[in-house]
């Protein structure tokens, strides 16, 4: 039994609102950050969703999944950076609040 094309869109979009409405709702940067990591997700459902819609019986077509294992190593990046910038400024001014930091701005 696979699922359909459409279940995953939809469960895309789902999480891609989710991960918007936490982006510019929250002012928590881990929350931020993770918000992030949802929209990036939902980017990935739906790469291999349309790599399922596009492939026929016999050919696989790996083009979704080749973007999203891009995409999860991006994100792992973006990660690592984003949370080595949460600990530097814990330690610095002990925040994590993006509404009281003024440090960042050039």
């Amino acid at each position: 039994m696979t699922v359909p094309t459409e279940h995953l869109l939809i469960l895309a979009g789902i999480l891609f609102t989710i991960g918007v409405a936490g982006f510019f709702l929250r002012r928590n940067l881990i929350v931020v950050l993770m918000s992030i990591e949802l929209m990036l997700n939902a980017a990935n459902v739906t790469f291999i969703a349309g790599s399922r819609q596009h492939s026929t019986a016999g050919d696989l077509n790996l083009d979704g999944p080749i973007f999203a294992i891009f995409v999860i190593a991006v994100a792992a990046v973006e990660a690592a950076v984003g949370l080595a910038l949460v600990i530097a400024l814990f330690r610095r001014r002990q925040l994590v609040m993006l509404d009281q930091v003024n440090e960042l701005s050039g």
